[in-house]
C-alpha cells in the first residue's frame, strides 16, 4: 500500500497549480503558484516579483492542492509540508512547466523556483454522489 507522501505526490503530479503556506511576519500566508513532482518532491515557479519566495526558502513550508469534484471520482485535496530551497531547474523541469505567464497583476512574470521535500503529507478524499 502507497503511503501519504507516495499518494500525495501521485496526486499533485495530476494537477497544475496549487498554493504555497508560509510565514511572513509572523503571519500566515498563502500564495498561488504552478508545480510539477520530481522524484517525490514538489518543484514550484512562484512569480519572483512580489518576493513571497525569500519568505518560502530556507524555512518549512506548506504545498497544497485540490480538485473539488473529478467526475465520478469525488473531491480531494493534498498537502505536503517540508523544508524549502531555492533551485535551479534542470533543462527538462523547465520544459515540463511549459511556458510562463506574460505578466501577473501587470507586472512581468518573472520565475524563481523553489523545491519542497515532503517530511510528511495528508490526503483526503470525499466520494460524492452528485458530481457534475
Amino acid at each position: 500500500m502507497p503511503t501519504d507522501e507516495q499518494r500525495a505526490a501521485d496526486l499533485l503530479g495530476r494537477v497544475e497549480h496549487g498554493r504555497v503556506a508560509t510565514s511572513m511576519r509572523a503571519l500566515p500566508f498563502l500564495a498561488s503558484a504552478r508545480h510539477i513532482v520530481v522524484d517525490g518532491r514538489v518543484l514550484v515557479r512562484p512569480h519572483g516579483g512580489h518576493g513571497y519566495h525569500r519568505a518560502c526558502a530556507g524555512g518549512v513550508v506548506a504545498y497544497g492542492a485540490d480538485v473539488p469534484c473529478a467526475r465520478s471520482r469525488g473531491s480531494w485535496s493534498v498537502q505536503v509540508v517540508g523544508e524549502c530551497a531555492a533551485v535551479e531547474p534542470t533543462a527538462a523541469e523547465l520544459d515540463r512547466f511549459g511556458p510562463a505567464p506574460r505578466s501577473v497583476d501587470g507586472i512581468p512574470f518573472d520565475p524563481v523556483y523553489l523545491r519542497t521535500e515532503p517530511q510528511f503529507a495528508t490526503v483526503h478524499s470525499l466520494i460524492e454522489p452528485d458530481c457534475p
